[in-house]
């Protein structure tokens, strides 16, 4: 069988390098970190630049743990303008991989299978990287890593591990290499899916680095991970069995919807019924948008910090399989007040519509008023006309402009963050 050959490809400090390029400066060498000035000094830096990862500051730290001696711009994020550098990004492979060998992994990162473009490039894999760094860097102004890997897994652990420490900003394994060089590299967590969570287990059962996994015995591993352990002995080997034809063919089998967001302050039970009424009818719209009902919910309840209480989780199933707002609210609110902890003040909801289907299996119970169901779909089709040709803002319910409501401030978000707009 030919040898497979794969590029992963990141966007070095990608949402920094942005803000330092549309500011006409080096982001190499400009301290400059993406966070709301807004907010307080809690907030989390969504990216800083490599200068100051330079100095040893985290990638994902709140603003307060900037040291107070490090000068540095700020930058508020702007989601927008991120998407679109990455979807000209995206055009860039485009210009030398068939999007069918390529995964989009995030908005910053991406997988390339290469293997049978090398011969038709007359170039070596590394050289293919190059290319694709080069044109990246000299259309955008930002600087891509890559890892070149015989399977995605290694591809990825080329990434994180070996690229950084690469004077042209390239990695590369295949299963012997990765045998020798990397069995005894510690920490555990530098490894794809390996969190601390992981790491701290294995390290109760004597292990440290991935040769330790490779000589222990399996039966304690799968005691411990269950079928996880098969991905993991699989990776503490360098072996990856999924390739992105796999990824490509990829259907799950059930499908949900979530919404979910972390509050600006704490809310009061009562004042956080407005918040999840209204995420049920922003989930609402997005199923009549995408023509899919669902039939059961899930809801978490997150609380403050300051009271150590665990989040409040439950699930409701209906009688009726929809995306009408006005037969779904009740079931989700019934479910709010079945397991809210009242009196606690909440700083975390996270809402999620399951067992997703096509409107097609749409089901109502006797007591289902078919006709004001028909008039609510079309409402429901002529909102999403409007917002789509004038903004998510230019309708909105009345429950939406109450004091404490976010949906508005939200409308005006990319991923929780400001779109730039």
């Amino acid at each position: 069988m030919e040898e497979k050959i794969y590029l992963c490809i990141d966007l070095k400090s990608f949402y920094a390098s942005v803000e330092c390029v549309e500011r006409g400066l080096d982001p190499l060498t400009t301290n400059l970190a993406v966070a709301d000035p807004e907010r307080s000094e809690k907030t989390i830096c969504l990216a800083i630049s490599p200068s100051m990862k330079a100095l040893g500051i985290k990638n994902r730290c709140r603003v307060f743990e900037i040291p107070k001696d490090v000068p540095y711009l700020m930058a508020p994020p702007r989601m927008k303008l991120y998407i679109e550098y990455s979807v000209d990004i995206y055009g860039i492979y485009l210009k030398y991989i068939s999007k069918e060998d390529i995964h989009v992994y995030s908005i910053d990162e991406s997988f390339l299978e290469v293997t049978h473009y090398l011969s038709m490039y007359r170039m070596s894999p590394k050289e293919l990287a190059l290319q694709i760094m080069e044109d990246i860097k000299s259309t955008t102004g930002i600087t891509a890593t890559a890892g070149i890997g015989t399977n995605l897994y290694l591809a990825k652990v080329a990434l994180d591990i070996m690229a950084k420490h690469a004077k042209d900003n390239i990695g590369y394994l295949n299963e012997e290499l990765y045998q020798k060089t990397l069995w005894e590299h510690q920490p555990l967590t530098d490894f794809w899916r390996i969190g601390t969570g992981i790491s701290k287990r294995l390290n109760r059962m004597g292990i440290v680095n991935m040769g330790d996994i490779t000589r222990a015995k399996e039966d304690s591993l799968y005691r411990m991970f269950g079928v996880d352990a098969e991905l993991l002995i699989d990776h503490a080997w360098g072996r990856e069995t999924t390739t992105m034809a796999d990824i490509k063919e990829y259907k799950p089998k059930t499908n949900s919807l979530s919404s979910s967001q972390v509050l600006a302050r704490d809310y009061s039970t009562e004042e956080c019924r407005l918040i999840v009424k209204e995420m049920a009818d922003g989930l609402c719209l997005n199923m009549a948008h995408k023509n899919v009902i669902t039939s059961s919910m899930s809801l978490m309840i997150g609380y403050s910090n300051e009271m150590g209480l665990k989040p409040s989780i439950g699930t409701a199933n209906m009688s009726v399989t929809t995306n009408s707002y006005r037969l779904i609210i009740p079931y989700v609110m019934g479910l709010y007040e079945r397991i809210v902890e009242k009196g606690k003040p909440i700083r975390r909801l996270s809402l999620s519509y399951n067992h997703i289907v096509d409107e097609a299996y749409e089901q109502y119970d006797l007591f289902t008023d078919q006709t004001q169901l028909e008039k609510d779909r079309r409402l429901q089709k002529a909102a999403l006309e409007i917002k789509e040709r004038f903004g998510k803002n230019a309708l909105v319910r009345g429950m939406d402009l109450q004091e404490g409501g976010t949906t508005i401030e939200r409308n005006r978000q990319i991923g929780g963050h400001k779109s730039g707009e």
